[in-house]
């Protein structure tokens, strides 16, 4: 088990995984799989692993089954790297959520925005600090969507809970982004979570946020390591070179369908031989033909480069 303050300090070391979650044709977890996928994914240098997050289908699942995917993860990293448990929707649901991560033996969580609905920043700061308090766990701030706080809430929430060690960004605001690293400093582990992270890596790392979500790591665990050693590196040649060989391509595939950023995911599971089955509805899987044009990219970059020493 790890506290809170490793959590935040081992994140940032490395590149983290957010496996995808395994269903089978009627929707029902495959645990055996999904635990399967996971052991490979630990085969290679992780700095974390987070279950059930947006990657892992959070949004379809129940809270006894972020329960069980938790758990699962547990068992499977046997303690080598921090498990970071998806949570979220309104405050009740989000604290319940939060209690059975704990109990499934997850060292931190990580809050997505709430369900549906808007709020100001007080709310949104009673919303985050119930879920801090509701456990001893490490908390990360998802910024996304509806749920945006500003630096000033951030700095209030960091002052009164000692276990929010991390903020995700998924919006994209290089000044509020700015704002926040200038007011918290090394106080947060900031981690890049705009979908497709690979594309806002090399900026968003001049900016202090030294890791980011792969989900592509499901499928390129090799080339997403050699990409992620390249832009800590300043390697920016192999980066741009990557940029345009896969990753625009891959967003430009990604953008055809709403909800596509995660069925791309598991289509490249399908295409590396890695069946997860399908997404759960209201998600949609790609057509044969773009899962035809997806698998003959990824076949171009599989043999990048090794991950460098």
């Amino acid at each position: 088990m790890f506290s809170p303050v490793e959590v935040g300090s081992k994140l940032g070391t490395g590149l983290l995984s957010f496996p995808v979650t395994h269903f089978d044709a009627e929707g029902r977890f495959l645990e055996a799989d999904y635990r399967a996928h996971c052991g490979w994914m630990l085969e290679h240098e992780l700095a974390g692993l987070f279950a059930a997050g947006g990657t892992g289908e959070f949004f379809s699942l129940t809270p006894d089954e972020v329960g069980q995917v938790v758990a699962a993860a547990v068992a499977e990293t046997a303690g080598r790297i921090p498990v970071i448990s998806g949570c979220g929707y309104g405050t009740a649901i989000a604290t319940d959520i939060a209690r059975k991560a704990e109990k499934a033996g997850a060292d931190g969580l990580l809050l997505l925005p709430p369900y549906l609905i808007g709020s100001n920043q007080d709310g949104l700061a009673a919303h985050i600090e119930a879920v801090c308090r509701a456990t001893g766990l490490a908390v990360i701030v998802y910024n996304r969507d509806n749920g945006i706080v500003n630096d000033e809430t951030l700095a209030r929430l960091c002052e009164r809970n000692a276990n929010l060690v991390g903020f995700k960004d998924g919006v994209g605001d290089i000044e509020l982004m700015a704002r926040i690293q200038a007011r918290m400093g090394d106080r947060l582990t900031y981690i890049g979570g705009l979908p497709t992270a690979e594309t806002f890596a090399t900026p968003y790392l001049a900016m202090g946020v030294t890791t980011y979500s792969s989900a592509i790591f499901n499928f390129l665990p090799e080339w997403a390591l050699r990409f992620y050693a390249a832009v800590r590196a300043g390697d920016h040649a192999f980066v741009v070179e990557q940029l345009n060989a896969f990753v625009l391509p891959y967003i430009a595939l990604r953008n055809r369908g709403r909800g596509y950023a995660v069925s791309i995911v598991k289509a490249g599971m399908r295409a590396v031989g890695r069946d997860a089955g399908p997404v759960r509805t209201p998600l949609a899987d790609l057509t044969a033909a773009e899962h035809e044009e997806l698998a003959a990219l990824i076949a171009r970059v599989a043999d990048a480069a090794p991950v460098a020493a």
